[in-house]
């Protein structure tokens, strides 16, 4: 066989090997964020730590305010020690922070373990999503990026089982044990994972990147214009220009109620459905069949946006979760919740990501990566406010809210999303879009 045939073959198989590397990472990522979901019934029952509703729920912000800071500073780090490093130092903290909660001695230090993890955790995924980018197989990349996607809610289904098989036999400690295995895949993950071709292009080492893209068979990214903190800073004001401050908000706004619920019911899901009379095994198979929904959810979002647009796709589906999670206060047939449970996961764990496609498809190509990361990064502050929301209501005794108030949050930003996709489609109307762009957006 030709060497000219073999590459391409060759390219292949190592574009695949960086994608799985990614996708082993985000499974871990997935696993250690919803781990502190599953395993707090048993806490909470055990009154492991002195824990109570209300410090509960402190504690699962506190692994989402990590996660803010780690989103929000991903990029810088990355552009000045690579991305390759970063994943690397990621995985490593999130792991060593699981260590600190196993042993841990009092709810202190086993929340600043949960802040550290959720700095690695907030720093991972958009590291993995640009690493998986760059090697993605000629228009695959969404597609790639989708795969990749299912990672996260694949870990979420590994902690039910990790917490099903584990902490009741052996306690509530030895979960956190397991989010600390990820620390043998970090040798691999360093020698076996390949710098970004961005990364190396943006650095101006050229030759190392020409190596890497002819044995990735991938192309060569163009080199970054340079944009200087001055121009970044006038990308954000440009947000806020004449009227666009308003559809601004609105997304800013749609983001939050989103997060705040996708977070409020990923840390709370399992205590929920205890609290509705379901016993330990039925709440933790919840979050399997959650997250099972979660899977099927990316995969089927995206289709379904470029055949309807991404704003209205993001409206809908908002609507169906809030009516999913409002019915989960209602005490149903077994097999019934199961069905609504894998649904409501469907549609709530994608309904963010169209927020984002909206974001990327109303915006301009000059302001677009600024839009959609400030437009995530106050929707962080959902994801902060969700779990204490969860926890203090059942500190004050009200618990059976808990749904009605995080589907309050999905009905909220169905009409922001809403909203904001009429306004941008009468400015657009207007003369401001394209007949094409309009179709795309729908």
């Amino acid at each position: 066989m030709s060497s000219s045939t073999a590459l391409p073959a060759r390219g292949s198989r190592l574009a695949a090997l960086v994608v799985g590397l990614c996708w082993l990472a985000v499974l871990f990522d997935g696993l250690d964020m919803f781990i502190y979901g599953s395993v707090l019934p048993h806490m909470l029952e055990q009154k492991a730590l002195g824990l109570t509703p209300g410090r509960a729920g402190d504690l699962g912000s506190y692994a989402t305010f990590g996660m803010l800071v780690g989103a929000l500073t991903a990029g810088t780090v990355a552009d000045r020690i690579g991305r390759k490093r970063l994943m690397v130092g990621c995985v490593t903290l999130f792991s060593l922070a699981s260590g600190l909660c196993a042993v841990s001695g009092g709810v202190a230090v086993f929340g600043l373990g949960r802040t550290l993890a959720g700095v690695g955790l907030g720093g991972l995924l958009p590291t993995a999503i640009s690493m998986v980018t760059d090697y993605a197989r000629g228009g695959r990349g969404a597609l790639t990026i989708g795969a990749l996607m299912t990672a996260h809610h694949a870990g979420g289904i590994l902690s039910a089982y990790v917490a099903k098989w584990l902490v009741e036999p052996v306690g509530w400690r030895s979960a956190f044990w397991i989010c600390v295995v990820p620390l043998l895949f970090v040798p691999v993950l360093a020698k076996a994972m390949p710098e970004s071709l961005s990364f190396l292009v943006a650095k101006g080492r050229d030759e190392e990147a020409r190596a890497l893209a002819a044995r990735y068979d991938v192309e060569l990214p163009a080199a970054p214009a340079g944009k200087n903190p001055a121009d970044r800073w006038s990308a954000l004001v440009g947000l806020f220009r004449g009227g666009e401050w308003v559809q601004t908000l609105l997304y800013w706004l749609a983001s939050f109620g989103g997060l705040l619920l996708v977070y409020g019911v990923a840390t709370w899901l399992p205590t929920l459905m205890r609290g509705e009379g379901y016993n330990l095994g039925s709440a933790l198979t919840f979050v399997v069949l959650f997250n099972l929904g979660g899977i099927v959810g990316m995969l089927v979002a995206g289709r379904a946006s470029d055949l309807f647009g991404a704003p209205r796709i993001s409206a809908i589906w908002f609507a169906l979760t809030a009516a999913g999670v409002f019915l989960l206060s209602v005490h149903m047939p077994l097999a019934l919740t199961y069905t609504v449970v894998f649904l409501t996961g469907v549609f709530l764990n994608s309904a963010q990501t169209m927020i984002y496609a909206t974001v990327s498809i109303r915006t301009t190509p000059d302001s677009r990566a600024t839009a959609v990361g400030w437009t995530s990064g106050m929707g962080r502050f959902g994801a902060v406010f969700g779990p204490w929301l969860g926890g203090q209501l059942l500190a004050a005794d009200r618990g059976d809210w808990g749904f009605t108030a995080f589907a309050l949050a999905g009905v909220s930003s169905m009409v922001f999303i809403g909203i904001a996709a009429l306004r941008s489609t009468k400015q657009s109307s207007r003369g401001g879009s394209t007949p094409q762009e309009l179709l795309t957006a729908g």
